[in-house]
């Protein structure tokens, strides 16, 4: 149930989830917020390195949460470029695009500690049972040690990714993998996306490759997919195709240090996206969706919100306090224009054309050539979310040319009602983006 009208409130903002959200903590703290994080673990544990460019890393510094020097010692490794690499295609090369591997436990602890020494109040071990909101706050109603605690707030920030009952989206990406040893690989090379084989049972599948510690690299097995699709041992089935096909990826003879797996939330932009029935409630991370529908780099979409959420939160908590009716700005965990574009890629992905199982692979071996040929920035600028919708426009015209079968491919796989909202949406996202930019 939402709280009654009046009465006091127990923190100004509810963090639910202890993972990568926590990074929002201690930044909320030190805008004079009372905060609390609410996590079934422990939070500000992480079971993987997370990767992302020395430009991107740089907002931990400018949101005050690290200094160079700090930010300088949560690298594990730096590389000389990334490669994709298409089964029966090319490698394209690209750099300054996840090239840098960060100590994703150490950053989450030095959170932790940070958030601690602001007085951020921790719930360990416990489990979120139910959010109620309305104008006058939000109630969270939690399992803590076989007791039941309520808490009480001016505002929720949801980041338990695809455990968060509004985090529903339409595309779902299953990983499998985690951090390796005893492989042969470059150290000074980053597998952004690869193929090794064509499409099979309707899947195509996916591998990432990270070194990291010496000796040491994270790789991941994925597939985009449908979510309703996707039923329970859909992990476990890709993780036996993980160790049956990895020789196909890398050599040697690997030894799995640290597992990681997971479901990821994916949003094509062709329906609904993630949605909380309360503005007291705002979804963050992974339930979101707000990351790229193509790369799904869900750190680097964080590190862009950190400064824009914890701002607009202090906002709205300053004028909560004054008896006000606030209300968060539409944009406080923004989408980028690109994601509207490149959504249908993602659905492309995820129901690839039937009867052609070396298409999808074509297709993506001319697409990255394409940025490839348009320069290291076209490149950098589309995996980084930031490429201007008119440059993609150039880019699906040269692609295009080079690969006229694109037309009846995505047809097929989107159907013509999915392709007129696509442009529909395209269109609009385009010209949001022109009036902000006059108004800015």
């Amino acid at each position: 149930m939402p709280p009654p009208p009046g009465g006091t409130v127990d923190f100004d903002v509810l963090l639910l989830g202890g993972g990568l959200s926590l990074l929002y903590a201690p930044l909320l703290a030190a805008r004079g917020l009372r905060v609390a994080v609410v996590e079934q673990h422990r939070a500000g544990q992480a079971h993987r390195e997370w990767n992302a460019s020395w430009a991107e890393l740089q907002a931990l510094v400018q949101d005050g949460l690290l200094d160079q020097a700090a930010l300088e010692g949560l690298l594990l490794a730096r590389y000389q470029h990334g490669v994709c690499r298409w089964h029966g295609g090319g490698e394209q090369q690209v750099r300054g695009v996840l090239d840098c591997a960060v100590d994703a436990a150490a950053l989450l602890q030095l959170a932790r500690q940070r958030a601690e020494a602001q007085g951020v109040t921790f719930f360990d071990a416990c489990r979120c049972l139910a959010v109620g909101a309305n104008d006058s706050g939000v109630r969270v109603l939690c399992r803590r040690d076989a007791g039941e605690l309520c808490l009480r707030a001016r505002l929720v920030l949801d980041g338990r990714g695809a455990q968060s009952p509004y985090g529903q989206t339409d595309l779902i990406c299953p990983t499998v993998g985690g951090v390796m040893e005893g492989l042969r690989f470059d150290p000074r090379v980053g597998d952004i996306l690869a193929t090794t084989q064509h499409v099979e049972d309707g899947r195509q599948y996916i591998w990432e490759g990270f070194p990291g510690r010496a000796g040491q690299i994270a790789i991941y097995l994925f597939y985009y997919a449908p979510r309703r699709s996707v039923g329970p041992g859909a992990l476990q089935a890709l993780y036996e195709r993980f160790f049956a096909t990895l020789s196909q990826f890398k050599s040697g003879r690997g030894e799995l240090v640290r597992p990681t797996f997971g479901l990821i939330p994916g949003w094509s932009r062709l329906c609904r996206g993630p949605a909380a029935p309360h503005q007291r409630i705002v979804l963050v991370g992974d339930a979101a969706a707000r990351h790229s529908p193509l790369t799904f780099c869900g750190f680097g979409a964080t590190l862009r919100s950190l400064q824009p959420v914890s701002q607009g939160i202090a906002a709205f908590v300053a004028s909560d306090r004054l008896g006000g009716r606030p209300v968060l700005p539409a944009s406080l965990v923004d989408d980028r224009p690109l994601h509207t574009a490149t959504g249908a890629l993602a659905r492309v992905m995820a129901q690839p054309p039937p009867n052609d199982p070396a298409a999808l692979n074509t297709l993506l071996n001319v697409a990255f050539g394409t940025l490839e040929e348009m320069g290291n920035e076209a490149f950098a600028a589309l995996l980084q979310d930031r490429m201007a919708l008119g440059q993609f426009t150039e880019f699906l015209q040269q692609t295009s040319k080079r690969f006229p079968q694109v037309y009846p491919l995505v047809w097929r796989s989107l159907g013509s009602a999915a392709l007129l909202r696509w442009s529909a949406a395209v269109g609009t996202s385009w010209l949001r983006h022109r009036v902000r930019w006059r108004a800015a």
